[in-house]
Parts: C-alpha cells; sequence; structure tokens
C-alpha cells in the first residue's frame, strides 16, 4: 500500500501524456500485426518484455541484465522479421500525415455493376482475369512491369484486355479512382498458398498482394470459371456475381469516409486492442519511467553575471563556476542535458565597493523532476566600482624627425578630446590618453593618418569601443 500511495503522490501530468502517447503506439501496433502470420512471435516477443519490466520491478538483477542483453538481438530480429509490416505501418503514417495525396476511391454503382458484369461474363467464357481494386496503400512498389492506361472502366475496355489474344491478358489490371490505371502488371506471389489447395498462378498472385496491401483482387478462373476474391490474405470463392457486388461494396465502403461515429462506438471498436494497449503502457511506465529510489548528483557549473550596466564593472579575480547537487530519480537524470546548466546571477543592482551575494535555487533553471538540494559555495564576494564619465585631451606621440629639408609646420588631433568612462583610482592617478607612435621620419609631405589611441584596460567608452582619431600632419620645406 506504501507503494501505491507513493506512487498516486508522484504522479504528474506529464506522466499522464507519456502513459497516453505510448498507448496509442501499442493500440496501433497491435490492431496493424493482429492479421499477420508473425502474430504469434510477435506475442511471444511481448511476453519476454512483460518478464524483462516484472523483473526490474521485482529487482530480478540477473534475469533483467540477461534479457537486457538480448534486446539488440531482439530488436534486429524485429526488423528482419516483420520487414514489410513495418514498411506498411510507415507508409500508412504518412499517408495519415497527408504525405500523399490521392483522388478519393470512387464508390459508384457504375464501378461496382461494371466489375460484377464484367466478371460474370468472363467466367462464362472461361477467360482468365485478375483485376486489382488499389486501396488507401499505395502499390507501385508491389508490382512489376505493366502499361500504364489511365483509361475509363467500361466492360468493353475490360474484356479486350482479358482476351486471349491480348498482350497483357495474362498480368493483372490495376483499378483506381474509377479509372483502369495499367495492365499487364506482374504480382508477388503468395507463399502461403498451400492451405488454400492447388491453386493457380493468378490465384496465387492475388493471394500475394492481399497479404501486404489492402487492395482487394477478382480472379476469374479459365480451367472452373469461378469468381474468386482476395482479401487480407484469405481467399474466398464466390457463387456468383450477386455476391462479388456485395464485396465490392463493402470495400468501397470502407474506403469512403462514412458518416460519423459516436464516441461510444469508437471505444467499442478493438475494445481488446485498447484495453492492452493501455495496460502495455502503464507496465513500461512502472518499469521505466516511475522510479521508486531518488538519487543525488553533482555538478560544477558556470556562473553567469549578467545584467551589468556599462558604467560599472566587477574587479578581478572573480568565482567563475560553482558545484551544485541535484536529487531525482534515476529515468529523469537519463533524460536530462546537464551542457545547459548555469548559476544566473542578476547584478543589475550593483552598490559601490566589496557586497556579498547569495547563491539560492531559483538561479539555476532545471526540470521539474529534479530539485536543487544544494549549492558550494552558498555565496560569493565581489568588489564592484562606477565608472566615471571625463572628457581626455588626446596626447600625439611622434618619433624622430621629418627628413632634412622638411620643417614640421603643425600636427593636430581630430577630435582633440575624447570622453571616457574612467575608475576612480586611475583619476587619481593621472590618466593620460595617447595615440601610437607616428614616425615623422616618413613625412615627406603634408598628410592625414588615422591612428589608434593608448588606454589602460580598465577604461571603457560610451560606445562599447575607443572613437576613432585621425592625425592632421603639415609639413613645408626648409628654406
Amino acid at each position: 500500500m506504501f507503494e501505491i500511495n507513493e506512487l498516486v503522490r508522484s504522479f504528474r501530468i506529464q506522466d499522464l501524456i507519456d502513459i497516453c502517447l505510448i498507448g496509442v503506439a501499442f493500440y496501433g501496433l497491435l490492431v496493424w500485426f493482429r492479421k499477420t502470420r508473425s502474430r504469434l512471435v510477435l506475442a511471444g516477443i511481448g511476453l519476454l518484455g512483460l518478464v524483462y519490466f516484472l523483473s526490474r520491478w521485482l529487482q530480478l538483477y540477473m534475469t533483467a541484465v540477461l534479457l537486457q542483453s538480448l534486446f539488440a538481438v531482439i530488436i534486429f530480429a524485429l526488423i528482419v522479421l516483420f520487414q514489410e509490416e513495418l514498411r506498411r505501418f510507415f507508409e500508412r503514417i504518412a499517408m495519415w500525415g497527408g504525405f500523399r495525396k490521392r483522388p478519393p476511391v470512387t464508390s459508384s454503382e457504375h464501378v461496382v455493376e461494371t466489375l460484377a458484369q464484367t466478371a460474370a461474363s468472363l467466367a462464362r467464357k472461361k477467360s482468365g482475369a485478375l483485376i486489382v481494386l488499389q486501396g488507401a496503400e499505395p502499390l507501385d512498389r508491389h508490382i512489376q512491369g505493366g502499361v500504364r492506361l489511365d483509361g475509363i472502366l467500361s466492360e468493353e475496355l475490360l474484356e479486350s484486355i482479358f482476351d486471349p489474344h491480348s498482350v497483357g491478358h495474362d498480368g493483372a489490371v490495376i483499378v483506381d479512382s474509377g479509372k483502369v490505371s495499367h495492365f499487364g502488371c506482374h504480382l508477388p506471389l503468395s507463399s502461403n498458398f498451400p492451405q488454400f489447395g492447388n491453386l493457380g498462378l493468378r490465384h496465387t498472385a492475388a493471394l500475394g498482394l492481399s497479404e501486404i496491401s489492402d487492395s482487394l483482387c477478382i480472379v476469374v478462373s479459365e480451367e472452373r470459371g469461378t469468381i474468386s476474391i482476395a482479401q487480407n490474405g484469405e481467399l474466398k470463392v464466390l457463387d456468383n456475381a450477386a455476391q462479388l457486388k456485395v464485396a465490392l461494396d463493402d470495400f468501397y465502403s470502407r474506403q469512403s469516409p462514412g458518416e460519423k461515429k459516436s464516441i461510444f462506438s469508437w471505444f467499442g471498436a478493438h475494445l481488446a486492442e485498447k484495453v492492452a494497449a493501455v495496460l502495455l503502457a502503464l507496465l513500461m511506465w512502472i518499469g521505466l519511467g516511475y522510479q521508486r529510489e531518488t538519487v543525488q548528483r553533482d555538478y560544477i557549473v558556470p556562473i553567469e553575471y549578467r545584467n551589468i550596466a556599462p558604467e560599472w564593472v566587477i574587479e578581478e579575480p572573480k568565482l567563475v563556476d560553482a558545484k551544485i547537487m541535484l536529487m531525482g530519480p534515476e529515468q529523469a537524470f537519463r533524460l536530462f542535458d546537464a551542457s545547459g546548466l548555469k548559476i544566473s546571477l542578476d547584478l543589475s543592482k550593483l552598490k559601490q565597493g566589496g557586497q556579498e551575494i547569495a547563491l539560492t535555487k531559483d538561479m539555476i533553471k532545471t526540470p521539474g523532476s529534479l530539485t536543487v538540494v544544494g549549492l558550494k559555495p552558498d555565496r560569493i564576494f565581489i568588489t564592484a566600482y562606477k565608472l566615471v564619465p571625463k572628457s581626455f585631451p588626446v596626447e600625439i606621440r611622434t618619433v624622430g624627425i621629418p627628413p632634412p629639408g622638411v620643417h614640421l609646420q603643425k600636427i593636430e588631433a581630430v577630435p582633440s578630446a575624447i570622453t571616457a568612462l574612467v575608475p576612480p583610482k586611475l583619476l587619481r592617478e593621472g590618466l593620460r590618453i595617447t595615440t601610437k607612435p607616428i614616425d615623422l621620419r616618413q613625412i615627406r609631405e603634408s598628410t592625414t593618418v588615422a591612428s589608434e589611441i593608448m588606454y589602460p584596460a580598465e577604461v571603457r567608452f560610451p560606445e562599447d569601443r575607443p572613437p576613432a582619431v585621425i592625425i592632421n600632419i603639415k609639413v613645408r620645406p626648409r628654406p
């Protein structure tokens, strides 16, 4: 009871969203794989997963480690075993997302009537035929060969294609959105035909395509003159064309958007799969997401000094990092990226001189599943001073004298004075701002030179960079 109370108490809205998302994924997989031939293998793998979660919950160390070591092999086996089902699954996701745009499936009485009458006529004449009705899933990767037609569906067109003297009568016809899109196509053969008895090539091909797509295949036997349909990996021989019409109406009604159903009917459909999906998601959350014990981990993180006004300076050395202690479930640490951790220190309210600042938990941004339980140090000491704006004349430094025959008449800086933000102690010591030395030995005529200024590192400028200084040099020839 204590464990149950602790689980309920620690349950968060994020956990509910987590369970819902995983439950939806499990539900889709269960519905998708329930008709596959490998469903028993999938059930066996699911049973192993259940044993693994129980072993972790009951802290059966050896069992959990052994099963965990087998997971890599199991995942590889899943990819190999269910490669076709996985392809269909991702194709269906792409269609749900609207990545594949296609016209809506035609469900008019004309299409159904044409297909039923053509099949009945070919059956009476014992002319073999294979007609594929494309569903929502694409068939491009399943069919080979064939000729693109895009012809309007009609009884005459189908009978001419399946005429024994026609070039493409041995292949399949693809019907999509009320048109004959291709004829003379070759379909993948089924490997499951022994359970259906001695089948011909058309029946085997129809069965093979129905196993890997949501299409419906109509097969007319040229030996027995019967009509069969293959759908969802099952082959059914029909008694007459009326049964074919019923099957076609049902197929097209499933492909077309129907009337809106109530939410109660949605809950009633696939109820067993929905319950199983919720239970599996809960077990996975209990086994992986919910942790009964918390752990503590320490991190060395940088200290970020922010919101410092341009006229304020912090004396060096200043503390650049600190240790923080976080506590939370093991799973939360697995999902946590510590590279963004930092202590954000707001210095918008600095005072002149030395001051002590407390480091608090609200200066650190962490996920809701982790808690800051300590900081070392929990306070820092800094010395700050405010820069004083003052105007200083620009002193021009020179090296040497002009060459013989050249007389220096005038040298001046523009601007002649600049404003700087200066620490109070430099003002007391007497600050000078000078240009870089200008070599007068290279000056033979009046010129203008751009010069950098020299100043101590503690000096700042209003625009965060020193102003440009131009030196005007005027000379004349000696008499």
